[in-house]
Parts: structure tokens; sequence; C-alpha cells
């Protein structure tokens, strides 16, 4: 196989895993929810409508900020909410 080919290759493949690992940055983790409103500014745990990126919250308690935390513990927050 010739260098070029093998380049190509290479990165047919590398785009490829890119790709296939860019939508699982959001899934949801075992046994933990999306709780919304309860994040301090700039500890959100990833992006918004706002940002795309984690730690981006400009205001604590925003109600489109959300972080993780175990099942069943969002509701019992305040201003905890699974909805945006």
């Amino acid at each position: 196989m010739k260098n070029s080919t093998k380049l190509l290759v290479a990165s047919a493949l590398g785009s490829v895993l890119a790709m296939s690992t860019a939508g699982t940055a959001h899934a949801a983790k075992s046994g933990m929810e999306k709780c919304y409103g309860v994040a301090k500014a700039g500890k959100n745990d990833c992006g918004t409508d706002k940002h795309s990126c984690a730690a981006q919250a400009k205001t604590d308690g925003d109600k489109t900020e959300w972080i993780y935390v175990p099942k069943g513990t969002c509701d019992k927050l305040v201003g905890g909410s699974l909805k945006k």
C-alpha cells in the first residue's frame, strides 16, 4: 500500500472514530440525572442553548444550566428541576 493510501485510510478511520464519540459527550451517566437550576456559576457539567462547554455558567442557579446528580436527588434540591 502506498503511503498516500495509508494516510487516506488513517484519516478516514480517525474521522469515523471522532464522530462516533462526539454524540456520547452529553449522554447521561449511569445512575445519574441532569438537574437544572442548581449549578453554581462556572460549575455546570455541559453545554446549553447559550454555550457548548462545561464551566461556562455565568450565574448561580440559572434555570438552563445543569449538573449531573444521583438519581432521585434533583427533586430534593431547592430550585432543582429535571426539565429546563
